[in-house]
């Protein structure tokens, strides 16, 4: 056998391969960073609004998070709104930023008693209040038409409230000073009666009022259906309501229904 052949097979003149670098078998702790992605929002920003020099920051400003708070519940918050008629606790006098022209802000006193308040009457909103109501309710009204919708508006309050003295007559011996406590709006939620007239050709009510009256301590609800009336023809300006008042149901208010149906002759 040869020398060569001899010979060890691997030339240990060859130098060893470089191991890599890093190490696989740990991982790297990765250091904090903006759990924004900042390519995922960078098209919203304006051209000018960047500089390519400047390093990113995170744009959540953590001061933000409060704006997300609930307000506070009382306080001088205008956004307080008041239970008993559903308007806030401050008065909104302040004309709404695109309003046309000027509007009134006198208001008028009813004559319905107050429950619960030191005012001892209801006073009614004045044209710039009723105004930004119905702003508030997303409703498009027009600043000319509140000197006409107003005095309606307390008119009819005033016609729902004298009905429902007819039905408090009957509780005279029980109480001589009924008083307000409460109302509410309910346009969308037609009671049965009215369902039921409709059902024989009889229109739907326009509005209805759920009014909470306090007879000396007992709270009693009446239901207030608002209809449009027939116009006078030899007067067409004139406005014509009709106003179906009567308790809500319940045990006392089925009786009250039934006496005062006996009272005028028919069912109520």
């Amino acid at each position: 056998m040869s020398e060569a052949a001899k010979s060890c097979p691997v030339d240990h003149k060859q130098p060893e391969p470089a191991s890599c670098p890093v190490d696989h078998g740990k991982k790297r702790e990765e250091e904090p960073k903006c759990p924004v992605d900042h390519n995922s929002y960078k098209h919203f920003i304006p051209p000018t609004a960047s500089n390519n020099d400047e390093p990113q920051s995170c744009p959540v400003d953590p001061a933000t998070y409060k704006n997300f708070l609930p307000p506070p519940k009382e306080g001088c918050d205008s956004t307080v709104i008041d239970s008993t008629n559903n308007m806030p606790k401050i008065s909104q006098q302040s004309p709404q930023p695109d309003q046309k022209m000027p509007l009134g802000k006198q208001r008028e006193t009813s004559t319905i008693p107050r429950a619960n308040s030191d005012d001892k009457l209801w006073i009614y909103p004045s044209e710039q209040m009723f105004f930004n109501a119905m702003r508030r309710k997303n409703w498009n009204p027009d600043e000319k038409d509140m000197s006409v919708v107003v005095p309606i508006h307390n008119a009819v309050n005033e016609m729902a409230w004298q009905k429902i003295l007819e039905w408090e007559k009957m509780h005279e011996t029980e109480c001589q000073q009924p008083m307000l406590a409460k109302f509410e709006g309910r346009p969308k939620d037609i009671t049965p009666k009215a369902r039921i007239r409709s059902w024989f050709g009889y229109a739907l009510p326009f509005d209805r009022h759920d009014w909470v009256v306090d007879r000396c301590g007992e709270k009693v609800t009446y239901v207030i259906d608002f209809y449009s009336g027939k116009q006078d023809p030899n007067r067409p300006m004139s406005l014509s309501f009709y106003l179906d008042v009567r308790p809500a149901v319940s045990p006392s208010g089925i009786w009250d229904r039934l006496k005062m149906s006996f009272k005028k002759g028919s069912f109520t």
